[in-house]
C-alpha cells in the first residue's frame, strides 16, 4: 500500500472543480480513487489490468482515462492548472509504446549466412571505385 500513488488534499483541491459532473450511468467509483489510479499506471508504466484494486475496478480506471482523454478533459485539466498556477505548461502526462513486429529479431531478408570478419576485410570495399587502366598504367 506504501508504493500506491494517492493524490494529496491539496492536488485534489486543485483538481475537483474542473471534474465533470452530473453523468448519467450507475453509481460512480470515486473519482478522487480513479485519478489517483491513472496517475499512479502512468508513472509505473504497468499495463491497466494490472492497476491495483486499491483504486478501484481496473476497467473502471482504464474506461475513465480513455473517456476522458477522447473528451479532452486531461488538457483542458492542464491548461486550468497551469493558468492558476498549480503546474508549469511543460507538464505533460504521457503514455507511449513502440510495437516491434514479430521479425523485427532479424535483419533484411532474415537471419541468413554472414561472411565472417576475415572475408569480409579481405573483400575489396564496394565504395571504391574500381582501377582504371591509366591508373595501372601510371608510375
Amino acid at each position: 500500500m506504501s508504493k500506491l500513488f494517492w493524490l494529496s488534499d491539496e492536488q485534489w483541491a486543485a483538481i475537483e472543480p474542473h471534474l465533470p459532473g452530473n453523468q448519467p450511468g450507475a453509481r460512480r467509483v470515486d473519482d478522487r480513487r480513479v485519478i489517483s489510479g491513472i496517475i499512479h499506471v502512468l508513472k509505473i508504466g504497468c499495463r491497466w489490468q494490472d492497476c491495483p484494486a486499491d483504486y478501484g475496478p481496473s476497467t473502471t480506471v482504464y474506461n475513465r482515462f480513455n473517456r476522458w482523454s477522447r473528451r479532452r478533459f486531461w488538457l483542458n485539466l492542464l491548461e486550468a492548472l497551469a493558468g492558476a498556477g498549480a503546474v508549469t505548461r511543460s507538464t505533460a502526462i504521457d503514455s507511449t509504446y513502440v510495437k516491434a513486429q514479430r521479425s523485427a529479431f532479424g535483419g533484411k531478408g532474415g537471419p541468413g549466412r554472414k561472411a565472417s570478419a576475415r572475408r569480409a576485410a579481405a573483400r575489396r570495399a564496394r565504395s571504391t571505385p574500381s582501377p582504371t587502366l591509366s591508373d595501372v598504367l601510371s608510375p
